[in-house]
């Protein structure tokens, strides 16, 4: 697992700077930031693919026939646990992302009409904090889903 994130990190290194480099170049930079995050997706699900199917390497080798059978159990629940946590890890980065584009254009939309009608300033929040619930219905899920692991 540890492997993952050193291959990762150069990778999301490069991506940040990447957009950072596109963000100054206006409307055509977002079609470039879109096929950045494409690629950093592709990248990601590859890192999972890897990390998932690496096992302990010559942990099966070494055991004798009952070390063998209590390290299937342990290897198991380790997985099991490990498929928990990246459920609830997956669970909360998505609805945060989601939340964040949600109140990005609710919140526009808001500030555009207050500016237009002032006292549109208590349904103009309400509805942001809608937006706003899509991170936290992510974050009861990765508890609800820690809590199992």
């Amino acid at each position: 697992m540890t492997s993952a994130w050193v291959i990762g990190l150069p990778l999301i290194a490069v991506a940040v700077l990447l957009a950072r480099v596109v963000t100054r170049r206006g409307r055509s930079g977002m079609v470039i930031l879109a096929v950045i995050g494409g690629l950093l997706m592709t990248g990601a699900v590859v890192l999972l693919v890897a990390a998932v199917t690496a096992g302990p390497a010559g942990a099966a080798a070494t055991a004798t026939a009952v070390g063998a059978a209590k390290s299937a159990a342990a290897a198991s629940a380790s997985s099991s646990a490990t498929g928990a946590l990246l459920g609830a890890g997956i669970a909360v980065a998505g609805s945060t992302i989601g939340a964040g584009i949600a109140v990005a254009y609710v919140g526009g939309a808001a500030l555009a009409a207050m500016s237009e009608r002032p006292e549109l300033f208590g349904r103009a929040m309400v509805i942001v904090g809608l937006a706003e619930g899509i991170a936290i219905y992510g974050l009861i899920i990765g508890i609800i889903l820690i809590g199992k692991a």
